[in-house]
């Protein structure tokens, strides 16, 4: 059993072959039936998203796994896998465990420790789940995956740095005000930075926002999505008095907003600061509007100096989150190693309660005259010794299933205990199980047989 990823993703793959590749919420209970399909994957989840397709595979042999995912990622998009094979990314085992830690918390996105992913991997694995296209592995390790990431986001500060310029404007005008909450905001322009920058103002609590543009129609359309105010560009001189931040990036090519119209708006308000950043290239605003007293302006570079500031905090967080990560991995393949001695543990018990029947049925036969009463105390004491004497040797068995030579001490462990034929009983009704299972899904794909024509990605 391997773990296996592959991935075409934004660090490798152009954008025009993703969008290719991109998979909406309906396809993917289809795509997930016809993956699983194949018998050597034996669990599989689908992500896509804006900057990834990802196929999660537990495998049975890795070599048979890479071939029938790319065989499905072909015949499903429509696509030869000659113009897709030198984008993908393979990951293997404890690369691909570590991969899908990284992912989930936001390491490997690219805004480092974003947490829009978090909730992707999660409808992603839900998803699979649903479509009953997870078993054992993936059960566990995407549940410690989506526990780790909250985990790693409220224990460290990987997605409290503003690494984005609208964002950090506004970040920058909390710590001018300490709060926003019911600050006045004027936005000139009605682009999509304007946009980003009214939905991050009204988040942190701004309740009016005025919106001025030159193209009437746009700034409605912006002002309707936060419930503010549209303005013309000649009365700029009123909002100027009004507001408490202004937010300017349109394309104009001279300034806005000079000195002069700021110190004429100044003597008109009452005297509390004004907070003013410029995000527009060429800049709207007079750079000389940071002389007047009480008026503070920031323009593009200051914010980018925040930026790439707050991506160095990121940075040394993301240094944590890993340790966390390592930390979390033993502790999963440490679980796996375990699974190796079920069998084991299911013989030991099996043979241990058949040997306890059988004392049981010669004390009866002995002992005819015994009450069911009396009966029942025999059995569950007889029970009792048998569930100590194997404690032991149970725990035993789980530690040494994690020891380097882990193989040998388990055979000797079968031998001791002379588990052969319980090993054997048990490997015959796994084969039977397999053998129905497999049988179930032929019957089911000759009778919901999908057309010779997948559905077409569009």
């Amino acid at each position: 059993m391997h773990l296996l990823t592959v991935s075409l993703n934004y660090k490798r793959a152009p954008v025009e072959l993703r969008e290719r590749f991109a998979l909406t919420k309906e396809e993917i209970p289809p795509a997930l039936d016809q993956l699983q399909k194949t018998k050597s994957i034996l669990e599989c989840v689908l992500l896509s998203t804006c900057n990834r397709t990802e196929v999660f595979a537990v495998v049975d042999q890795l070599h048979r796994g890479r071939d029938f995912v790319t065989k499905f990622l072909g015949e499903w998009f429509h696509i030869e896998r000659s113009e897709f094979m030198p984008y993908l990314d393979f990951k293997e085992d404890d690369q691909a465990i570590e991969h899908l830690f990284r992912l989930a918390v936001g390491l490997d996105s690219m805004v480092i420790g974003e947490t829009q992913i978090l909730g992707q991997v999660k409808e992603a694995f839900f998803a699979a789940q649903q479509a009953g296209a997870t078993g054992t592995i993936f059960n566990t390790l995407f549940k410690q995956v989506i526990t780790l990431a909250k985990r790693a986001h409220s224990e460290t500060q990987i997605g409290r740095h503003a690494v984005s310029v609208s964002y950090a404007a506004v970040e920058l005008s909390r710590k001018i005000y300490g709060h926003l909450n019911r600050k006045t905001a004027l936005i000139i322009g009605a682009g999509k930075m304007s946009e980003l920058t009214a939905k991050h103002l009204a988040d942190n609590g701004v309740t009016d926002i005025l919106v001025a543009n030159r193209t009437l129609e746009r700034a409605e359309g912006l002002a309707a999505k936060f419930g503010g105010r549209v303005l013309a560009f000649d009365q700029l001189g009123d909002a100027l008095c009004e507001a408490d931040i202004i937010i300017s990036s349109t394309g104009a090519k001279g300034y806005i907003l000079t000195r002069q119209d700021v110190e004429a708006a100044i003597e008109r308000r009452p005297a509390r600061p004004l907070f003013m950043i410029d995000i527009a290239v060429p800049r709207d605003l007079d750079p000389a509007i940071n002389d007047i007293e009480n008026v503070f302006l920031y323009d593009i570079d200051d914010l980018n100096g925040i930026v790439e500031a707050n991506l160095r905090e990121r940075e040394k967080e993301a240094e944590k989150v890993q340790v966390m990560i390592q930390a979390e991995m033993e502790a999963f393949k440490q679980w796996v190693a375990t699974l190796g001695v079920v069998p084991l543990i299911t013989a030991l018990r099996q043979k241990a309660t058949a040997i306890q029947e059988e004392a049981m049925r010669r004390i009866e036969n002995k002992l005819p005259d015994l009450t069911e009463e009396e009966l029942r105390v025999i059995r569950k004491h007889t029970k009792s010794i048998i569930n100590q004497m194997m404690h032991d040797p149970i725990v035993r068995l789980k530690e040494m299933a994690v020891e380097a030579d882990a193989k040998r001490s388990l055979e000797l462990f079968t031998k001791i205990f002379a588990l052969e034929d319980e090993l054997e009983e048990q490997e015959k009704i796994e084969q039977a199980r397999k053998l129905a299972e497999n049988l179930d899904k032929q019957q089911k794909g000759y009778k919901e047989a999908p057309p010779k024509e997948l559905p077409l990605q569009l």
